[in-house]
């Protein structure tokens, strides 16, 4: 990694795009600690420090901390996340937003263009939820119109110039700008939630015991790093072979080639996915100031929260853990089986000449291909689950009250991986430009 990024350095139009990049991270963090006119700051810690499920902690661990803050950008980038899922999925529902993507490029920057209406859709709605829900029970300063009013235009504007930003980064910057955006603001909890560790494991203990909780910290974290690292970037190859065509004189074909298959082909999503259906009811019922109660109701919600997953006195509440390894199994096999179609493989195979050896082209690639498949989901899903559980597990065995886990170090080595890969492309780039010149 840094000898890719000091030969990147060497590369004045690369510099330049990753001083550019920096910048514009500067930009967020500074926007980042800018408060909302008319937010009462106070409640929402004291909101915090008594609901600690998961959906808070990672929709504030996406947020950079902003949510906590109550910052301009609140709501950061999570609108367009959202809109994006929804636009893949309306993409394979939808005949006609399914011809514009195979249009080209012009087709994707229509689409573009209806993800960021989609993005400041949503962003209202999510604003106006949050100044309304929240406002009643005394976010606002003052509960009026116009507070609220102002609420919703800051969070929606603060929102959509993310979004800017983002864009800005993919087309000066260094690429990949929105998941840029997205891991400067996980990375910058970070520091706070060691902090966290080292005050409430080692801090004021013996050396021995303090020591010893420092290395298991260590040893944890650098497990999952590995983990998601072998997760990210291990794939299952499939050997393809073209056969060999004669065009007047000429022979076309005949190349080896393969089929990468990603062991995690869906990525976070079935994370997301599996955390926003469980979350949705506890966000709701904070929305109305319920959920304390002693009802079946109550009930239901705690053992949806994450926060009282694992924990020795609540293990009746653990339940919702396994409710959240079966759904996040089932998105993984959903969302993949909504955006790799084997049979669309097998025909575009047959169609350039090409089969795999061994299996005959039509309904038995097809079928090869989709066991092959449910293979490499169930090993990315179960992979997905244990990265995603021990944090869960050790946070409610001992306490640890942090918003890093298995989701945002996900996040964060996939985007630094794809990031890197995007780098070297670019410099390979620059030295054919440089060959070809000369």
């Amino acid at each position: 990694m840094f000898k890719t990024l000091r030969k990147a350095f060497q590369i004045e139009d690369i510099r330049k795009r990753i001083l550019y990049t920096f910048l514009m991270l500067v930009v967020i963090r500074i926007g980042s600690q800018l408060p909302t006119p008319g937010v009462n700051s106070s409640y929402i810690k004291d909101f915090f420090a008594q609901n600690t499920g998961e959906a808070f902690n990672l929709f504030n661990a996406f947020t950079g901390g902003s949510f906590e803050q109550m910052s301009v950008f609140a709501l950061s980038i999570t609108p367009y996340i959202t809109s994006s899922i929804i636009m893949q999925l309306l993409t394979i529902a939808i005949p006609k937003l399914e011809e514009m993507q195979r249009e080209g490029e012009d087709g994707r920057k229509k689409i573009a263009a209806i993800t960021r209406y989609v993005t400041v859709g949503l962003a209202l709605i999510e604003s106006t939820a949050m100044a309304i829900g929240f406002g009643r029970q005394g976010l606002l300063v003052e509960y009026n119109f116009v507070n609220a009013a102002i609420v919703v235009l800051t969070f929606t504007a603060g929102s959509a110039f993310l979004m800017w930003i983002g864009e800005r980064i993919t087309e000066k910057g260094v690429g990949n700008g929105i998941s840029i955006v997205l891991i400067i603001n996980i990375i910058s909890r970070i520091p706070s939630d060691m902090t966290t560790l080292f005050e409430q494991f080692v801090k004021g203990k013996s050396l021995a015991i303090g020591g010893l909780a420092l290395l298991i910290i260590i040893a944890i974290i650098l497990l999952l790093v590995v983990l998601v690292v072998l997760l990210q970037d291990g794939e299952r190859r499939i050997a393809v072979q073209y056969s060999q065509k004669m065009q007047g004189r000429r022979t076309y074909g005949g190349q080896s080639t393969h089929i990468p298959l990603k062991i995690n082909t869906a990525g976070v999503i079935p994370i997301i996915f599996a955390s926003s259906l469980m979350q949705t009811p506890v966000i709701i019922a904070s929305f109305l100031g319920k959920g304390n109660g002693t009802g079946i109701g109550s009930e239901i919600l705690r053992g949806l929260s994450q926060g009282n997953w694992c924990n020795p006195q609540n293990l009746q509440y653990s339940w919702g853990l396994l409710v959240y390894i079966v759904l996040t199994v089932f998105f993984a096999y959903f969302y993949t089986s909504i955006t790799f179609n084997p049979m669309e493989i097998a025909n575009n195979m047959k169609k350039s000449g090409g089969f795999i050896p061994g299996i005959r082209p039509g309904k038995p690639t097809v079928e090869y291909l989709t066991r092959i498949l449910n293979n490499i989901i169930f090993i990315g899903a179960c992979g997905l689950v244990i990265v995603q559980v021990i944090p869960i597990f050790f946070n409610g065995w001992l306490g640890a009250k942090v918003s890093f886990g298995g989701t945002s170090l996900i996040i964060i080595v996939s985007v630094i991986l794809e990031t890197l890969k995007q780098i070297e492309s670019q410099m390979l780039v620059r030295n054919y430009k440089g060959f070809l010149n000369s």
